[in-house]
């Protein structure tokens, strides 16, 4: 059974959990992280060098990176998935955006949510909030114009690039950040993703 190392609130371990239950493997979760510790012991940076979460246990092989655990899990338990398929030109059209993800948003998102969910309002940095902010407009704004024309981030149905981006949209759509923009497009997207089992139940719920 695969073992996932991670506390559930932490977005990059959101994206395997949805993954896995998008695709009905049985997986075992440890919690790790933050108040439930771990990351920094030896026998866990011997999983994940950094001390982060998520990783990923099967069998003899130990994985970290959440973007490298979902192209994984679907190459060793999805043959051919619409998730991300086996054809290396469709798998092309899905990567990007993957990447995307992890170099753009992931800075200025963390710093948002950071600043307006896990640290005391006496101690925010608004400066570098209001930055981050002005960085996440751009950025899903890019998304946004895209969403008006495919319902979908890739291509014209759900995949691996839609869960990189669906366990952000629901914390940037639902926070009241000051100065966000209205993205009409987005926010259909996120309605989309909500109709989806497994984003109701581990990625669409309180934030922490």
């Amino acid at each position: 059974m695969l073992t996932l190392w991670g506390r559930t609130t932490s977005s990059n371990v959101m994206k395997v959990i949805w993954l896995l239950e998008e695709m009905g493997l049985p997986y075992e979760r440890i919690d790790a992280g933050l108040a439930f510790g771990r990351t920094a012991t030896p026998e866990y940076r011997a999983m994940n060098p950094l001390g982060v979460v998520p990783s990923i246990v099967d069998g003899d092989l130990t994985m970290f990176e959440s973007n490298a655990i979902l192209r994984y899990l679907c190459a060793a338990y999805g043959e051919n998935s619409p998730l991300f398929p086996d054809d290396a030109r469709a798998r092309a059209r899905i990567d990007p955006w993957m990447d995307f993800q992890q170099t753009t948003v992931s800075r200025p998102q963390s710093v948002v949510f950071q600043g307006l969910v896990r640290i005391a309002p006496e101690k925010r940095d608004w400066t570098a909030i209001h930055a981050a902010i002005a960085d996440g407009n751009k950025i899903w704004g890019i998304l946004n114009d895209r969403l008006g024309r495919q319902d979908y981030v890739a291509v014209d149905h759900f995949t691996l690039a839609d869960i990189t981006f669906g366990v952000h949209v629901h914390r940037w759509l639902n926070l009241d950040i000051p100065g966000k923009i209205d993205q009409p497009n987005l926010a259909r997207w996120y309605d989309r993703l909500l109709t989806r089992p497994a984003y109701q139940a581990h990625v669409a719920g309180p934030m922490s």
